[in-house]
């Protein structure tokens, strides 16, 4: 049986671990480019253990961006930044993955410790925001949406395959749509937000059409040998909206088109939610365990899983295949070494680059002087073997 830390292979790739840093806005980019902010991020995770690197969803057209200082791969100037993220990450044993989306009707926003207010499209750093209907979210996000025109969703596949192809020459090893949190993929497939009344709306059929149509963009020009998963949008949580059902059916299909792994999330198209369950420990796990069951898929899964124990049982049970931590991965870039150490991993040190586990399995001081919660007042084997200043 599989546990936190056994490898991963889907394809030609090997994932150290089960681990996966999730991807995060930061707000931290400046005419779309990432920069040394970017490369301490993701390399530092990599150095601390986890198997898969993401940076924030990266946009895939200018308007795709969350705001005006988030990431995007929509020019071939943003390969060069890119590329140094994916070098470091490599070399700190990982593997870079990227995220492509664009977010649709919930686009075009102040930074949140600014405010987060939704800015109009005649802003200095607004735009116009665009969804599959002309229906604004509502709340924060009240203003004006365009209704795509069969045109500009061509532009749009065409925006996704120009993006997977610059991905590749940056050298990232693993890509995932976003197809979830309200952004345009999850918009396209919720009732709730798409009430088009041609082959992109109606059914359930016709509202996966956008992503196979972008699944078929990508696959021309992403290689074959190299991972290509989702993160779709599974549940609304409202009556009017996405039900899991439907969702089992999405990743069926798009099984079907050649994704190699669901990444479940939450659909986020609306704050009229029947239920909240975000303080749940591991409140995805049960649809993550229906959907690897009857889809026969790997499944990656977030929410709630920053705790070892929970996150190993997710593995362990075969509930899931990979997890995705966020905000653990913010506040503990070692945390796979923390996990280790608290699951009682024989040699949790074997996660990190060899200079630094060489040293630290050496640690000739006091086991809890170490810097590394857990095993207070232990030595590690080998302690004794000097050569490093404190």
């Amino acid at each position: 049986m599989p546990d936190l830390f056994s490898p991963l292979s889907l394809k030609a790739i090997t994932l150290r671990n089960r681990i996966a840093m999730s991807p995060m806005t930061m707000y931290r980019s400046v005419d779309g480019l990432v920069g040394d902010y970017h490369v301490m991020l993701a390399g530092a995770r990599a150095a601390g253990g986890f198997g898969l690197v993401f940076l924030e969803q990266l946009a895939i057209t200018p308007d795709g961006r969350t705001s005006t200082s988030c990431a995007g791969i929509y020019d071939d100037n943003q390969i060069e930044g890119l590329r140094r993220v994916t070098s470091l990450v490599k070399e700190m044993g990982a593997v870079p993955a990227i995220q492509l989306g664009h977010t649709g009707r919930k686009g075009s926003l102040v930074k949140p410790w600014d405010g987060g207010q939704q800015l109009p499209a005649d802003h200095p750093e607004g735009w116009q925001v665009r969804g599959p209907s002309a229906i604004a979210y509502g709340g924060d996000y009240s203003h004006p949406v365009h209704a795509l025109t069969h045109a500009e969703i061509k532009d749009i596949h065409q925006a996704y395959a120009d993006a997977a192809r610059r991905a590749h020459e940056a050298g990232f090893e693993w890509l995932e749509m976003h197809f979830a949190h309200g952004y345009l993929g999850a918009s396209f497939f919720s009732p709730i937000a798409n009430k088009r009344n041609d082959e992109y709306g109606g059914g359930l059929e016709n509202r996966l059409r956008f992503h196979c149509e972008a699944l078929d963009a990508v696959k021309a020009v992403w290689p074959d040998h190299l991972p290509l998963t989702v993160r779709l949008g599974s549940d609304d949580l409202n009556a009017d909206g996405v039900q899991f059902e439907e969702s089992i059916y999405a990743i069926r299909r798009m099984k079907e088109w050649g994704i190699d792994l669901a990444d479940l999330s939450l659909g986020f198209n609306t704050d009229d939610m029947a239920e909240m369950p975000f303080a749940i420990l591991g409140f995805m796990a049960e649809r993550s365990a229906r959907m690897r069951r009857e889809v026969d898929i790997p499944i990656g899964i977030s929410w709630n899983l920053g705790l070892p124990s929970e996150a190993d049982r997710v593995i362990r049970e075969e509930i899931a295949d990979l997890v995705l931590l966020g905000r653990p991965a913010l506040s503990n870039p070692h945390w796979p070494v923390w996990a280790a150490r608290e699951l009682g991993h024989p040699d949790p040190f074997e996660l990190l680059p060899q200079d630094s586990s060489f040293w630290l399995r050496n640690f000739r001081a006091h086991d809890a002087c170490i810097g590394w919660p857990g095993l207070s007042g232990q030595l590690l084997p080998g302690s004794g073997a000097g050569g490093l200043s404190d």
